[in-house]
């Protein structure tokens, strides 16, 4: 019975220099580093401005109204 060394043979392996370290420009960026959305950090102009916040808390309130005066009319 034989067991895989998951370190790579410099030997063997191409890309590798001695001890198993990888050159400069050997291997390409990382996904994340190449993809359109990189660059400096813009803020958003749009997202949970003051409408669509304001929607949805007129309907939380509407909702508990609704809630508060079922209870109150199931009291009497």
């Amino acid at each position: 019975m034989t067991t895989n060394n998951p370190d790579p043979d410099p030997d063997r392996t191409t890309g590798l220099t001695e001890g198993g370290a990888v050159p400069a420009g050997e291997t390409p960026p990382a996904e994340s580093g190449t993809g359109t959305g990189t660059g400096p950090h813009r803020p958003l102009k749009r997202g949970w401005a003051g409408g669509p916040l304001a929607v949805i808390i007129g309907v939380v309130v509407l909702v508990a109204l609704f809630f508060l005066v079922y209870g109150i009319v199931l009291a009497l």
